[in-house]
């Protein structure tokens, strides 16, 4: 099917409360355009460099997500450019950005992402270190917390279930705090494999890629 014939079917299968993410990790100006001219505004990519090249190919109206891992040493150059961090999984990277967006009077808005699956070859926090990343946000004058991100590990669908479920009663329990500069509003769960469960367990934004623009390729990298 084409991208617009993907783009269709996805937005029938959600529920119009639901965000959707294209994530154009790897994927031509052609693409994206396909999917921009269909009516999509918010694109997804994992790696700064990638983002910041398409950047300028794209009009105003479209909203780039960092969704991937962000190394510190990039984060100045994502400043202006990104309407939402998915990834901040540390002290020492909320520290960078609130010091690159203070050096450009601008506000950063990020998800925590958290590591369910406590994969050691996954980045996210852990759960028994959020208190105190969430107690250094307080302290920000540049960085807002708008909710949280998660990635699963490989597994079944019961499983895909827990691990959902766990995070989203994180979120309604973090909704319910008193902590500064953090807002329960977007819960960032599922991907092109597991995005309907992720939404029958709670998540109102999802990040597809290879449901909308088919199997990546690359070689074309």
């Amino acid at each position: 099917m084409s991208i617009k014939e993907n783009i269709s079917l996805i937005l029938t299968s959600i529920p119009q409360d639901v965000q959707l993410i294209a994530v154009t990790k790897t994927r031509s100006t052609q693409e994206i355009r396909e999917a921009y001219d269909f009516g999509l505004r918010d694109f997804g990519e994992n790696k700064v460099q990638e983002l910041i090249n398409k950047y300028d190919e794209f009009d105003p109206s479209v909203k780039w997500h960092l969704i991937g891992h962000l190394q510190r040493n990039k984060v100045k150059y994502i400043v202006g450019k990104v309407c939402l961090i998915h990834s901040l999984d540390s002290i020492r990277l909320l520290e960078e950005i609130e010091k690159q967006y203070s050096l450009n009077s601008l506000n950063a808005e990020v998800l925590v992402e958290i590591n369910i699956g406590r994969e050691e070859n996954k980045t996210g926090i852990l759960l028994e270190e959020l208190d105190e990343l969430l107690i250094s946000l307080g302290k920000c004058n540049h960085v807002k917390a708008k909710g949280l991100m998660t990635v699963l590990p490989i597994c079944n669908q019961d499983e895909q279930k827990q691990y959902f479920r766990e995070v989203k009663t994180l979120w309604e329990k973090l909704s319910k705090g008193s902590y500064r500069n953090v807002e329960m509003k977007y819960l960032s769960m599922g991907m092109t494999g597991d995005y309907k469960v992720a939404i029958a367990e709670g998540s109102n934004m999802v990040r597809i890629g290879e449901g909308i623009f088919g199997k990546r390729n690359y070689n074309k990298i």
